[in-house]
């Protein structure tokens, strides 16, 4: 009975209130027109401890904006009449946007504001004012999507702003300049822009695992945009690292850069075809972290480097193969996998990218051959034994030369005298004409080959930095070095000259006894000087040291130069035990030019400063008769006693002198 009696009094007070509800007077809202009649007026301000702040609402502008559709006092609240009093209460944005409120307070703008940096962007800043705040699908408004790095720009482009942050302009200022904004201010729709990474309301620093920029997340943020990219990384060995959380895996800003992205074709790109190899991935795969984290072999970039591709590269070229070239830009498997670009199954279609006709014979040998440690490698040992062959015999060659030229000159020193002015001529036309041409293609491929080498040298600026000339440059001088090779070889088979030229430079017993003798005798054992014939001991190994150098660097240069046909029938290291020899032999050539060919013709007291034989054929009789005197027949045969009475006939000429 009792709980009825409360039921029926608890209704009739609920009716009792509703009617009293129904009968009281509605609170009239104010109409805009109300609060612009004040608010509209430019000199409206109000005191706000001291500093002036305005009050004005530019009519135009507010009822284009968003918020016109709204009356005034559903974000004013506390307002009830025009005039009113001061407000006391800062509308909130809440209200209506309670999710985006709800985002923003997890940010780090929302938590640096609660740290105390007033500075931080708050609604107003990134929207605009709410009086005259547009949609984001309005060009003009400061959150359209083509103004959104210019509104990020507005604190993250000012220096003090970022600096009292502990911050940097330079993000803000590189993305300006990358491929994202560059496409923006382009006119482009759906280029990156700062939101699209970064997020909109719910910012979070890269530390944070919620992040759109933290490590783990950057592949699926690029991947908004750049999906096939994404696919491959995802299942490639770097992608697959970093889903096991390995933090030592590059994701896509590792590579291609954070703001500052740009094109691959760019050359200030990280991922460019001169910077891939030098620098982005040789961050990790050229020192020795990953092997002792992960038992990977580093080195890989420095013996890319020591390789054609490598040295092409830094010579500038933009078609040598990269590590992309082999290895893939996002798909990279490692060599175990059978789909991967480098499994040896796929080498020969992975060569023949470049190289068309690569076959199983090209690809035996190492890509990223360490001649010193070759291990298990068989071309790589052959390389390593021949390199510690060349080395040796180049200290012992080049050494013995400097030492026997040594000797040589303090003894001719001592013992020059001037010569006679009667002369003969040592060298005819001809085999003067060989001897340049022969100066000039070598010394060429002297320059030329070096600069690939030491492309940082001076001897690559000479060259451009560029690759494609200094190759052709290489190549013809090669060539004319080949010919000119050839046609000695018809020269000295063809013709009486010629063959009484080689004749006269085969080795004989005596060249052993006058190396010994001419030892003894500039070393002051012996009293008794050498007597030499037509060629000297030091012409005769010079010239057979010539043509076997020759044939050498021919073959070798060829087989480098045809690669993937040699490699097509032989074993692909076989070609770098080729350019093995080839660096090594040019080394051994152009030491001994400098060392004994220059001691001879320009160095020895007895032809200081030049034997000029080599350019006018001639040789003084005097000097002749002191350096040759058992050849009795070019004595014999000497056109006059004095230069004026001399006439260059090639029937009469002594010989030649390489």
């Amino acid at each position: 009975m009792k709980r009825n009696s409360f039921l029926w009094l608890m209704w009739a007070l609920l009716v009792l209130g509703t009617a009293l509800a129904h009968a009281a007077p509605k609170k009239q809202a104010i109409k805009n027109d109300e609060c612009l009649a004040c608010h509209s007026d430019a000199s409206l301000t109000k005191d706000d401890n001291g500093k002036q702040v305005s009050l004005h609402v530019d009519d135009g502008k507010f009822k284009a904006s968003i918020h016109s559709m709204f009356n005034c006092t559903d974000c004013h609240t506390e307002i009830s009449g025009a005039p009113h009093d001061p407000a006391t209460t800062k509308p909130q944005c809440a209200t209506c946007h309670a999710d985006q409120q709800s985002k923003y307070d997890h940010g780090a703008h929302a938590k640096a504001i609660k740290a105390g940096d007033g500075k931080a962007a708050q609604c107003q800043d990134c929207h605009g004012s709410v009086h005259e705040l547009l949609p984001s699908s309005d060009a003009a408004s400061k959150v359209n999507r083509h103004n959104i790095p210019t509104t990020c720009g507005s604190c993250h482009g000012k220096a003090a702003t970022m600096q009292s942050a502990g911050l940097s302009t330079a993000p803000f200022n590189s993305y300006e300049d990358s491929v994202h904004g560059k496409a923006v201010n382009g006119g482009s729709q759906t280029a990156a822009v700062c939101t699209d990474c970064h997020g909109e309301h719910d910012i979070l620093t890269a530390r944070d695992p919620a992040s759109g920029i933290f490590k783990f997340n950057v592949p699926q943020t690029c991947a908004k945009c750049h999906g096939n990219e994404s696919k491959q990384y995802v299942a490639s060995i770097h992608g697959k690292a970093i889903s096991r959380g390995n933090w030592n895996a590059p994701v896509c800003t590792d590579c291609h850069g954070i703001h500052g992205i740009k094109k691959p074709s760019d050359p200030n790109s990280s991922v460019s075809a001169s910077n891939m190899s030098n620098v982005t991935c040789a961050n990790c795969h050229e020192g020795v972290k990953l092997s002792n984290e992960f038992g990977i072999r580093g080195n890989r970039t420095s013996t890319y480097l020591a390789s054609y591709h490598g040295m092409a590269s830094k010579m500038g070229s933009t078609v040598a193969a990269n590590c992309a070239s082999c290895h893939t830009a996002h798909n990279i498997l490692p060599p175990s996998d059978p789909n991967s670009s480098v499994n040896h199954a796929n080498l020969a279609k992975t060569c023949g990218q470049c190289h068309p006709g690569a076959n199983d014979n090209f690809i035996k040998g190492k890509v990223h051959l360490d001649a010193q440690q070759a291990g298990s490698d068989f071309g790589g040992k052959i390389v390593n034994l021949v390199a510690k062959f060349y080395v040796w015999m180049i200290i012992a060659t080049i050494g013995g030369m400097l030492l026997h030229n040594i000797i040589l000159f303090r003894r001719k020193l001592e013992m020059s005298r001037k010569g006679s002015a009667r002369i003969l001529f040592r060298m005819s036309k001809l085999q003067r004409a060989q001897h340049l041409t022969l100066l000039l293609s070598f010394f060429t491929l002297v320059f030329t080959g070096f600069a690939l080498k030491f492309p940082n040298s001076f001897l690559g600026i000479l060259l451009f930095n560029s690759e494609t000339v200094r190759s052709w440059i290489h190549r013809i001088a090669g060539v004319v070095l080949i010919l000119v090779g050839g046609y000695h070889v018809i020269y000295a088979v063809a013709t009486a000259e010629g063959r009484k030229l080689v004749k006269d430079f085969l080795p004989e017993w005596k060249d052993a006894t006058d190396t010994r003798d001419t030892m003894l005798y500039y070393l002051g054992f012996s009293d008794k000087k050498p007597q030499y014939k037509r060629f000297n001991y030091a012409e005769k190994m010079e010239y057979w040291a010539l043509v076997w150098g020759t044939f050498v660097m021919a073959a070798t240069g060829l087989m480098a130069w045809f690669k993937v046909g040699v490699g097509t029938v032989v074993p692909r290291w076989t070609i770098d035990v080729a350019l093995t020899i080839h660096f090594y032999e040019a080394i051994l050539a152009t030491l001994a030019i400098l060392v004994w060919h220059f001691y001879m013709v320009i160095y020895d007291p007895d032809s200081y400063p030049m034997n000029w034989a080599w350019l006018d054929g001639r040789m003084s009789i005097e000097h002749y008769q002191h350096e040759h005197p058992l050849d009795t027949e070019a004595l014999a045969n000497a056109p006059g006693s004095e230069p004026e009475e001399a006439t260059e006939k090639e029937e009469e000429t002594v010989g030649a002198h390489d």
